[in-house]
């Protein structure tokens, strides 16, 4: 008898918990996320694709951009710390521009001292109007991005375009990793100045 009330409490039990039953769940529908392959420009031994930040996954949702966005800009402030550091290391070296920088304020280009950050002190407000201006105008007419060519591709007729694949790609991954350089180089001499030694040679000091 015992037997008989124990086996029907289990199969009350069992069907109590068949028929409760919570809401079903609407389907998941995951994006699938895709990676740029090894072999694009700018993927060079020895990290290959590092992405720490997963700016590449696809699809693009906000507020990330385009990868062509952030290649573009790579491109365009690698080629701008490769001037900038360049002109640190002409002018530390004693080159300088002949004539005055400002006749009125009395400053030739010859007072104007070698490190970023002197340098940028040195420039009256008026000259880096004109520098700014000067970067405006190339960023909206002469140098703007036309979408329909490569990211990078901004110098019109006159630019060297090389017709070997491998030529081409040999030269666009030397131009992104030596922009990549000169970005770290670059604030290098910014944080050397700042802690108030020399640019270019802090340990001589």
């Amino acid at each position: 008898l015992i037997e008989i009330n124990l086996g029907e409490t289990m199969l009350s039990l069992l069907t109590a918990c068949a028929a409760f039953q919570g809401p079903v769940l609407a389907p998941r529908h995951s994006s699938t996320v895709t990676m740029k392959a090894e072999g694009e420009i700018g993927v060079t031994p020895p990290l290959g694709v590092w992405d720490p930040l997963n700016l590449l996954a696809e699809p693009v949702e906000y507020p990330r951009r385009s990868y062509r966005r952030y290649v573009e800009l790579e491109i365009k402030h690698g080629r701008i710390c490769m001037l900038a550091t360049l002109g640190v290391i002409t002018t530390e070296a004693g080159i300088r521009w002949p004539g005055y920088l400002s006749k009125s304020l009395d400053i030739k280009f010859s007072d104007v001292p070698g490190g970023a950050l002197s340098s940028y002190a040195a420039v009256p407000a008026l000259g880096w109007l004109q520098i700014v201006a000067f970067v405006i105008f190339l960023e909206l007419a002469y140098g703007q991005q036309d979408p329909n060519k490569e990211p990078g591709d901004v110098g019109g007729i006159t630019w060297i375009r090389y017709d070997d694949p491998e030529v081409k790609k040999f030269k666009l991954n030397a131009e992104r990793n030596n922009g990549r350089a000169a970005m770290m180089g670059i604030t290098g001499m910014v944080v050397h100045e700042a802690l108030g030694v020399d640019a270019l040679f802090p340990i001589v000091q």
